[in-house]
């Protein structure tokens, strides 16, 4: 039976998760915020990456030089980098990565890299374990030495094995979705976007002038191109894994809320009922002394 003490102590312990679960949205928001920045200021080197693999195609184009074609799709082995979280309370974020990852996952042995241990946990439980697990940066001033990683691990792979495809899957946010898996082509450049550059209009007056050896120039436009993306999708990935917990604590907010509203009624009805109570004793130990006087 429930007692005033009992009824005081969960009251209690309901408004101390709730100045909790208040603190977790505030930095879940300023959180988004932040990663919503990083990854609008790449956006200007993000166009510089762009013009230069333009200029590099467009002056390939201009000395007769064909456009490679892309790696035979049908051979080599497949590579899938999947961003994930390391912490929880973040609602069925990892849980919508991961079913779009054994989905796309189209071989029996492919070469997985993840990037979140409650991601990579969830995988294994499938039966698809990664060859390459990352911690998941805390901020954006990590982000730098994540991408980078993450660029050594596929260079790694491209070493031992022929690599067909490399792709990213992570969750972002679209409209009411706080979770909403992309997936994108890194490696081979999709032979559409590299039309597109060599036949996009240079903004200036004539194609910019370059010293460098054609080849190491596009190969470190490329580079530069697959860090862009990489740093993108991090921001993109972690400000989802934000609004979802953001979502998840004004759920728990308000079921918080509900929780102390039945408490609070509980509570005043219980002191009703003991000052009822003590009021009835009083009267009947009055009655009692009146007549025995």
């Amino acid at each position: 039976m429930e007692t005033l003490e009992t009824l005081s102590a969960a009251l209690r312990t309901a408004q101390d998760i709730q100045s909790i679960v208040r603190t977790m949205k505030a930095l879940s928001a300023v959180s988004i915020h932040q990663y919503e920045t990083a990854e609008t200021a790449l956006g200007d080197y993000a166009d510089t990456i762009d013009l230069g693999l333009s200029a590099v195609l467009q002056q390939q184009h201009a000395d007769g030089i064909v456009q490679p074609a892309g790696q035979d799709a049908r051979t080599g082995r497949e590579a899938l980098i999947v961003i994930g979280s390391d912490r929880g309370l973040c609602g069925q974020y990892n849980e919508v990565v991961s079913r779009r990852a054994i989905a796309e996952i189209s071989e029996q042995d492919p070469l997985l890299g993840v990037l979140g241990a409650r991601a990579a946990a969830r995988l294994e439980a499938a039966g698809q374990v990664p060859q390459t697990l990352l911690a998941v940066p805390a901020s954006v001033e990590g982000f730098t030495a994540t991408v980078q990683s993450v660029i050594v691990t596929i260079d790694a792979w491209a070493d031992t094995n022929h690599l067909r495809r490399v792709r990213l899957l992570h969750n972002r946010r679209k409209g009411q979705h706080t979770a909403q898996p992309v997936i994108r082509q890194l490696l081979p450049i999709p032979q559409d976007y590299l039309t597109e550059r060599r036949q996009a209009k240079w903004p200036g007056p004539g194609l910019p002038f370059f010293r460098m050896d054609k080849a190491a120039l596009m190969s470190w436009l490329v580079r530069e191109r697959l860090f862009v993306m990489l740093y993108r999708a991090l921001a993109e990935a972690l400000a989802s894994e934000h609004a979802t917990r953001l979502a998840a604590m004004q759920n728990a907010a308000r079921t918080l809320q509900d929780r102390q509203d039945t408490l609070n009624a509980a509570l005043r009805q219980k002191r009703q009922e003991t000052i009822t109570r003590e009021l009835l004793d009083l009267v009947a130990g009055y009655e009692t002394a009146q007549a025995t006087s």
